[in-house]
């Protein structure tokens, strides 16, 4: 008997899934993707040319509150859960329904959807979205060159365009950014990388790019995104904590599942977190993990003419998913215009228009940040709006990318940045040197 599926996702994950399990098993058949957390990713279909020969018509995409509906409609027997960071809470109310409605429910294995590479593979993950993965990406990228080994970045997917264009991207140019039509929240994750001269791979179809990556590189960097699980095998894997929010590595899926899954944990934000917290997440690293490297770092970030913040009416423009389904409380333009002297930071709500404004209302605790909100050209027009309503001084930002080139911002702007650094022993330098030799790598 074929079971009939619906995948639950969010436009990355989801797609690896079917790829890797569902697309050429005849067991199955896959009726509906559902999406969440992204805007406006619903829609479309996932097309026939990545389908497969068992999808013709290729495999429409749903909004996630109409799974109820679809598995009564479509008689489902199976929803398979496929996005990353959310509560264990909010897991298993969508168990609850799925189940409700007559539909068992199912978590792929991580280790199942692994894909192995004929190459050395580091994974770059976390427990929470805005730990510090990217800072620790290229930390790592400048190490292992260092080295004199040849890397590609292979990053977690972020397909939120045409699909059927998508399923393998190379980025190495900024014209690359334009002929792969990239979203500012592409860009934010590419561009620091590509600004190094480091070839970048990302898209659809994991099998492909892997084999292309491979072709290239001497060792392949696997750069996640939210806290999800690799989709390569890798053979050293680092994952980094967030004690801003100390406890959420135990609560949120899959981040507990990288936690005991990690060779090397990495607790970021020393700096900045309350010690209390610091040892409250190392305590559960040990508990849950006692084989994994601990190593403590900081995220300093980095100013031009940060005299400039003193005393001025401050809008802080921060990192969209971080702030959003992230929850993370405050970002880097909100602590460099409290540490530099800002008067006042402004709150943008009353100026908010647009998807800007549905954000405050899908997401009340975000305060008075504005969050970068890309995804889309309507997105972006909205944010560039609401910026250029505000009434403040200067513009603040920490996004990854240089927002005043994108956007046409009509007051002073100042860009904050972040970056990896060492805060005690062991250092992340020494302990990549004793793992790859252990490899036979170095």
């Amino acid at each position: 008997m074929i079971e009939k599926v619906i995948i639950v996702g969010a436009a990355g994950r989801d797609f690896h899934n079917f790829n890797v399990y569902f697309k050429d098993n005849p067991r199955y058949r896959v009726i509906a993707f559902t999406a969440a957390q992204i805007p406006n990713i619903e829609g479309r279909t996932y097309p026939p040319e990545l389908a497969g020969e068992l999808y013709p018509d290729g495999i429409p995409i749903y909004a996630e509150p109409e799974m109820a509906e679809l598995i009564r409609k479509y008689r489902i027997d199976l929803v398979a859960f496929s996005y990353s960071d959310v509560s264990y809470e909010e897991v298993m109310h969508k168990a609850a329904i799925a189940m409700a409605e007559g539909a068992d429910f199912i978590l792929l294995g991580a280790t199942y959807t692994m894909l192995k590479s004929q190459k050395p593979v580091i994974a770059v993950c976390a427990v929470r979205t805005g730990a510090g993965k990217s800072q620790t990406t290229r930390k790592i990228a400048d190490i292992v060159q260092q080295f004199s080994k040849k890397i590609v970045v292979v990053r977690h997917p972020m397909p939120y365009g045409d699909l059927g264009i998508q399923a393998v991207q190379r980025l190495s140019t900024y014209q690359d950014f334009e002929l792969n039509k990239c979203t500012i929240e592409e860009r934010e994750e590419f561009e620091p990388l590509i600004e190094k001269g480091i070839v970048v791979y990302a898209g659809i179809d994991y099998g492909r790019i892997l084999a292309r990556a491979e072709s290239e590189a001497d060792i392949i960097i696997w750069d996640g995104g939210n806290n999800d699980t690799p989709f390569y095998a890798p053979d050293i894997h680092i994952v980094v904590f967030d004690p801003h929010r100390a406890g959420h590595e135990l609560l949120y899926y899959p981040g507990e599942t990288n936690m005991i899954m990690a060779d090397v944990a990495i607790i970021n934000k020393v700096d900045t977190a309350l010690l209390s917290d610091v040892e409250k997440v190392k305590k559960n690293i040990e508990t849950s993990n006692p084989e994994a490297t601990i190593i403590m770092a900081e995220s300093p970030i980095v100013v031009d003419n940060s005299e400039r913040i003193r005393g001025r009416r401050v809008l802080v423009v921060e990192d969209g998913p971080s702030i959003t389904h992230g929850g993370m409380a405050f970002g880097a333009a909100t602590i460099a215009a409290r540490n530099f002297g800002a008067a006042q930071i402004v709150d943008p709500r009353p100026f908010a228009v647009g998807w800007i404004k549905e954000t405050y209302q899908r997401y009340p605790d975000i305060g008075n940040q504005l969050p970068s909100m890309g995804y889309s050209e309507q997105q972006i027009m909205d944010l560039e709006a609401t910026i250029n309503c505000v009434d403040c001084d200067l513009v603040v930002f920490s996004t990854p990318i240089d927002l005043s080139c994108l956007l046409r911002i009509n007051k002073p702007a100042l860009r904050v940045r972040y970056e990896y650094k060492d805060h005690a022993p062991p250092f992340l330098k020494d302990v990549l040197a004793q793992k790859l030799e252990s490899l036979g790598v170095l």
